[in-house]
């Protein structure tokens, strides 16, 4: 049943991204972009990555949709024709992805016991998380102490992120309104 659920909701994703790629008002795209997160979102839930899909919902379905409704102020609200079909994008784009659909046919069955990283790190972590961290939540354990330095770099990615909007977005006061000389 959650295999079904899953491909389900990449079915709606596949379908919004088609439906993505031959809209011409931008409005739509922006919308029909966050329901693509949204649904992105939903099947890592479904996959058991509630982390993740958090920050896909705030990051993809939240953030990412203000900010471009925010751009869509600055621009048309349609997107221009273009001249000619541009077949040589389209072709790379179509092998790329059959590149990526044939390489995903070498990997384990989704939540396979027998798959290579149930064999090797898991077992570590589950054994050993006592006695190296002593916290009570697995989770949490092994993303503050054996992969830390990822999250840091991930939450220092995010706060840049965060900055640097906030830096180009901030309305700033004309020098003749401060009271200085123009």
């Amino acid at each position: 049943m959650e295999t079904l659920i899953i491909n389900v909701l990449m079915l709606l994703m596949a379908i919004t991204v088609m439906v993505i790629a031959r809209s011409r008002n931008l409005f739509g795209v922006v919308v029909l972009s966050g329901l693509y997160s949204f649904l992105m979102a939903t099947v890592l839930v479904a996959m058991d990555a509630v982390d993740v899909a958090m920050t896909e919902a705030s990051v993809g379905a939240g953030i990412s949709t203000v900010l471009l409704v925010g751009a869509l102020a600055l621009c048309k609200s349609e997107e221009t024709k273009p001249l000619d079909m541009p077949w040589r994008a389209l072709l790379v784009s179509g092998s790329v992805g059959a590149m990526l659909v044939y390489g995903s046919f070498g990997l384990p069955e989704f939540s396979d016991p027998q798959a290579p990283i149930h064999q090797h790190v898991v077992p570590r972590y589950l054994n050993d998380i006592q006695q190296e961290v002593d916290v009570p939540n697995v989770v949490t354990a092994v993303l503050a102490s054996y992969r830390g330095y990822d999250t840091l770099g991930e939450t220092t990615v995010v706060f840049t992120a965060g900055a640097g909007v906030i830096a180009l977005l901030r309305r700033r006061r004309p020098k003749a309104a401060q009271g200085g000389p123009a």
